[in-house]
Parts: C-alpha cells; structure tokens; sequence
C-alpha cells in the first residue's frame, strides 16, 4: 500500500487536503469519490524523491514464500472468501513487499477478467510453469483448493530437500574457503619475510630446494600479480559457468557428475526422485500425462534424464507404454523401473510415483550424512597438506644448511 497526498474538493466546495492508502493511483481516487471528494491533485511521495534515494537491494521470493502464499489462498477459498477479497487479504498480510505487489498485480488482472493462473503467468519469477500447470489443471477441474494446497505441499518438500543439501554442504565449503584464505596470506606476508636468507644461501652457492623455489615463485606471482591472478579466476569462472550453460556444457557436466565418486549416485538419485515428484503430483492434479511428462523432463536437473523422459513422452503419443524409453536409458533403478511398470497397469502411477520420490529423498539424505562425513575430514587434510607445504618449504632450507654445517 502506498499513501497519496492529495488535494480535493468537497461537496459544499471546501478545500482538503490530507492523506490517503491505497495500492494505486486509480483506487486512491475512487476513494476519495467514494468519501464524496473531488480531486484536484493527487501526489505519490515516493515518486518525489530523489532517484537515489529509492535504490534498494533485489528481494529475493523463496519457495517457502510462494508455498505459504499457495496455502494461505486455498484456505481462504475453502472458507468461502471471494477469490478477489482473498488476492487483497493476502497482499496486505504478505511481508515480502516483491510478492505483496505481485499480489496486488495478479489481483488486479482477476478483476479485469483474467483467470487465475493466467494472472500468475505473468509473474514469471515468482511461479513456475510446474505451479501454473497444477493451479490450471485445478480450476478445470473445478478442485483449485485442493491443488493449490499440493502445490504449497510439493514447494515446501522441494524446498526441504534444498536446504538439507546446502546445509550439509555448508560446513565443507566454509573450512575449504577459509582455509585456502589462510594459506594464501601466509604465501604473500609470510614467505617474503625469509627472502634475504634465501638470498645469502643462493650467494654461497647452496642451491635451493624445489619446494622451495615452487613456494617462492607462488609468493611473488601473488604479490606482484595478485590482481591480475584474481581477475584471470573470475574470467575463467564466468567463462565456464557460462560454457556449463550451454548445451554442450550441461550434457557434459551432467554426465560427469553421474560418473562422480560418492557424490555421483546423489547427484542421480536426486534427479530421478525430482522427476518422480513432479510427474507424480501434477498427474495427481489432473495435468495431463504428455504434458506433465514435459515439464517434469525441465524439472529433473540432468539433460540425460530429461531426454529420456521426452522420448517416453513420444511412446506415449504412439501408443505405446511410458516405462520402455526409461528402462531403455539405464538412468532408472531396476526396482523404481519395476513399479512403474505395476502401476501403469494398475492406473496408481500419481500415487505410486509420489511413493518412490519419498524413499529415494530418504536414501539421499543418509548419502549425504555419510559424504559430508568424508569430506570434513578430506578438508582438513588437504588444508593441513597446504600449510604442510608452506612450512617445509621455508624450513628445509635451514634444514640443509644445518646438515651441510654438521
């Protein structure tokens, strides 16, 4: 909501001026009509201000938000509140200020005749074609509480499965960050101050040792091309997340994390069990299966798998049965594959997919208790390796002077 100065004249021609909220200028104004007012200026102070002062940082919308959002609509339509006044409710309740205008957004599209879920399309960022496709399938099919709750339901697991993997990860990337922060000053402030001993060992034609003339050359490239160093990093970073982008990028990408020790089977697991999930609760919604089988194919995370699930798509459309393209890829477990089978014969495919993504989300999580398991400890030791490095390398030296001595 935002608040108007405004101007305006009452029936009996007096002058007034004050205040008043509303979420745009053409409702501040039927307001004021409303009261009786008419009009003579009407003033956003936000849009006064310097441009400066209106810079803010991007805010971010979570899945956790959009599920609540969800949830809270299908309860206020289950109680019998106006589709309209419930749009309204939610964007005066909502915190987030992005997704509170998104509301107000959407609920002005309602009003003007547009559908539901053709309103939300035109939020792109906010909601996905996964959840536009279940709230599409639910008015159809005249069950749009029911859908939207599955869809506050399947976000909120979705974004638990996130966050556990993060979070497990977490602790990992923090020790290798801070650790090869450690060791890299210890390279720049550190060595340098051995340099003239070095020296005077090099003058009395004691040659040094290769770990040593390896650390040295490390520390002066640091120092006198640090910059340049960072900024070749950051190129190279940009370059390959933008080659990973591209088509050949993932299908390579993907495949080498299919093939990656420990992490590999996760990195599989957890594509197969997205793919089950999603195809599962949009068939539950009544999405149709060529179309479900589609945008479940985007949600999976591995091009591999999404291929495979297209050219099932394909069987499907000749006829034929959903299980063959996927036995066929190699990419679904024997025993996922085994009741798929049983419950495309048995018409409880929605159900039985939602079933297997369940276990396979439990399988990941003991992987990932057993991986971060290995990696703190393959952390430190490639941490203490780098500090081991730097040590010997400034040390050895005085080591075989002293032997060269005795």
């Amino acid at each position: 909501m935002t608040d108007f100065a405004y101007t305006a004249k009452s029936l009996t021609g007096e002058r007034r001026s004050g205040v008043i909220a509303a979420s745009s200028r053409a409702e501040a104004m039927q307001k004021l009509r409303a009261q009786s007012m008419f009009p003579m200026t009407l003033v956003d102070p936000q849009a006064s201000r310097p441009a400066w002062t209106k810079i803010s940082l991007p805010v971010r919308i979570t899945k956790e938000q959009t599920a609540d959002l969800c949830a809270q609509l299908a309860d206020l339509l289950t109680n019998g509140v106006p589709m309209l006044e419930s749009l309204k409710i939610l964007a005066d309740a909502t915190e987030n200020p992005r997704l509170s205008e998104a509301c107000l957004r959407i609920h002005e599209s309602v009003s003007q005749g547009d559908s539901l879920d053709s309103a939300m399309a035109k939020e792109p960022g906010i909601f996905s074609e996964l959840t536009l496709s279940m709230i599409r399938a639910g008015q159809e099919g005249a069950f749009l509480e029911e859908a939207l709750q599955r869809t506050a339901n399947f976000l909120r697991k979705q974004d638990e499965m996130r966050s556990k993997i993060i979070g497990a990860l977490t602790y990992p990337i923090i020790l290798g960050v801070a650790g090869t922060v450690i060791v890299a000053a210890m390279v720049v402030f550190l060595v340098p101050k051995f340099q003239p001993f070095f020296d005077r060992l090099e003058q009395t034609g004691s040659g040094l040792p290769l770990i040593t003339v390896i650390l040295l050359g490390a520390s002066h490239t640091l120092m006198n091309y640090g910059l340049f160093v960072i900024l070749g990093v950051a190129g190279l970073t940009v370059a390959l997340v933008r080659w990973m982008k591209s088509a050949t990028g993932r299908r390579i990408v993907d495949q080498v994390k299919l093939k990656t020790p420990i992490a590999g089977a996760i990195f599989h697991d957890a594509a197969v069990s997205r793919a089950c999930r999603v195809l599962g609760t949009m068939l539950k919604n009544g999405v149709p299966l060529l179309r479900s089988l589609r945008i479940s194919s985007e949600s999976t995370g591995n091009i591999l798998l999404a291929e495979a699930m297209m050219k099932s798509a394909e069987n499907v459309t000749a006829g034929d049965s959903l299980s063959k393209p996927l036995a066929a890829s190699g990419l679904i477990p024997p025993q996922v594959m085994a009741m798929i089978r049983v419950a495309e014969e048995s018409n409880t495919l929605d159900e039985v997919l939602v079933k297997i993504a369940d276990r396979i989300d439990g399988r990941i999580e003991r992987k990932l208790e057993v991986m971060v398991r290995m990696i703190e400890p393959m952390m430190l030791i490639f941490i203490g390796g780098m500090v081991l490095f730097v040590i010997v390398g400034v040390l050895l030296p005085v080591f075989d002077m002293n032997s060269s001595v005795g």
